[in-house]
């Protein structure tokens, strides 16, 4: 193992440890403020069903503990919690962790390809407008990225829907897969890929003008450091010098960025994945919110929070490979 990788996993070893207290932490706040929110899924059920007793809502209330008191609720979640548990959803009539095993895969597929979208874009066009800098290919890449950056990412996702769904007949308007076709191997694949585009589209475009500005700035900062004016001096070819020394460190603040954007990411995607139809922890969300499955939306913010966390610590190890000296400051 070689120097950096210990400093680095030594690093992450001392991150990890403040992850079960800020999971916890954060769990036991968003479960207090639920508790808040008036009504609960026996309402909604009642509501539903148009011809629900008192007989039968207190049944329900009962088998679900929702006629528990506050304390007693609360101790329920921490005994479910303490066996890697995260109750039962009177919505779906299934476990939660069933639940959220089952759209997870799917809003971390968004997920990842938003913020790939986001950072690949935002870096060509930073360097470009680096590369260009106060020339008017600058300044229309800036006027762009700006765009990108102001207009909603829901407004932009019912656009796409008309332009490539509706007009053009290019790509699906919604879901995860072409419902009624036994796909396998390279045409799943591909039919997943094609249910995808749009909605990542919709969720990454709002951060490439971020990436795009903080890249630019990175570049011009970089790009005047004494190394990369020695390499140049010694005749090492421009793309090589890009690519090794300047965005090598002009990445430093991409990835601090990064773990920022994925709670606005994992925000977004309540949206993105409603107007997509994307069967994600997003849309799933959205389904306990309406029908007052608390239980069902806690465990949702707790994977949610942790997926946060874990993204974060990755960023910062990222970080020190990019830069081992940080690890001096961690």
């Amino acid at each position: 193992m070689t120097a950096v990788a210990g400093r680095v996993l030594r690093t992450i070893a001392r991150l990890g440890v403040k992850i079960v207290p800020a999971v916890l932490g954060i769990t036991l706040l968003n479960f207090f403020l639920l508790q808040l929110v008036p009504g609960d899924a026996a309402d909604v059920m009642a509501g539903e069903s148009g011809a629900a007793t008192a007989e039968t809502m207190a049944y329900w209330r009962h088998q679900y503990g929702l006629d528990l008191p506050l304390m007693g609720r609360f101790r329920l979640f921490v005994e479910n919690l303490s066996h890697f548990s995260l109750g039962y959803s009177p919505r779906f009539g299934l476990p939660v962790t069933t639940l959220i095993a089952q759209r997870l895969p799917n809003t971390l597929m968004l997920m990842i390809a938003a913020l790939a979208i986001a950072v690949v874009l935002g870096l060509v066009l930073g360097a470009t407008m680096a590369a260009f800098v106060k020339r008017p290919a600058d300044r229309a890449l800036s006027v762009l990225s700006l765009l990108f950056y102001s207009v909603p990412n829901f407004w932009i996702g019912l656009m796409f829907i008309v332009l490539f769904s509706v007009k053009l007949g290019w790509l699906p308007s919604g879901g995860a897969e072409t419902i009624g076709m036994s796909l396998g191997g390279a045409e799943m694949v591909i039919d997943k890929l094609r249910h995808l585009v749009l909605p990542a589209l919709s969720l990454g475009l709002i951060y490439i003008g971020t990436y795009a500005r903080l890249s630019r700035a990175a570049v011009l900062d970089v790009i005047g450091q004494d190394y990369v004016r020695t390499a140049r001096a010694k005749g090492v070819r421009p793309a090589r010098i890009m690519i090794h020394h300047v965005l090598r460190n002009a990445l430093i603040p991409i990835t601090t960025m990064i773990g920022t954007h994925v709670a606005g990411v994992l925000g977004g995607a309540v949206v993105v994945e409603t107007v997509f139809s994307w069967p994600g922890l997003g849309s799933l969300a959205y389904e306990a919110v309406m029908s007052r499955d608390f239980g069902l939306l806690l465990g949702i913010l707790f994977i949610s929070s942790l997926v946060v966390i874990v993204v974060n610590v990755a960023s910062d190890a990222v970080q020190l490979w990019l830069d081992p000296r940080l690890a001096n400051q961690a």
